[in-house]
């Protein structure tokens, strides 16, 4: 496992306390799990997604992830409807852990509320709270 500076979270981004990371664009918000959460997990062996079209309030679970330590569950940061799932995720779920910020990313949400990212964690405040949990 990664040392906690080595875990990495770009500033752009903002984070919730369950290790998911949404980046904001254009109306929308793209959602994965952290670096942290990829190296906590271990190597991903399988990704279930949500179906285009489904909605989820804040707190709710949306995907799932099997790895082979152990299948945990994703938390969704802001509510709203489902506009795109990383289909890519289902050949190769380790994208999860080779590219969490990038190519594994894991939907794009419209958002009921598109201020709701903002209450979500900057990396700094993000970091802090690794440090209860690392």
């Amino acid at each position: 496992m990664k040392k906690a500076e080595e875990i990495q979270l770009p500033d752009e981004l903002r984070y919730s306390v369950d290790h998911e990371w949404v980046r904001m664009e254009s109306g929308s918000a793209r959602i994965g799990i952290t670096d942290y959460a990829q190296d906590q997990l271990g190597d991903v062996v399988y990704v279930e997604l949500p179906s285009i079209g489904a909605r989820f309030a804040a707190g709710a679970v949306f995907a799932t992830v099997e790895s082979v330590k152990s299948v945990s569950e994703c938390i969704m940061p802001l509510a709203g409807e489902v506009i795109g799932v990383n289909a890519a995720l289902n050949d190769d779920p380790a994208l999860l852990n080779t590219s969490p910020y990038g190519d594994g990313w894991m939907v794009l949400v419209k958002p009921d509320d598109p201020s709701a990212g903002g209450g979500l964690l900057t990396a700094g405040r993000y970091r802090e709270h690794l440090g209860g949990a690392a």
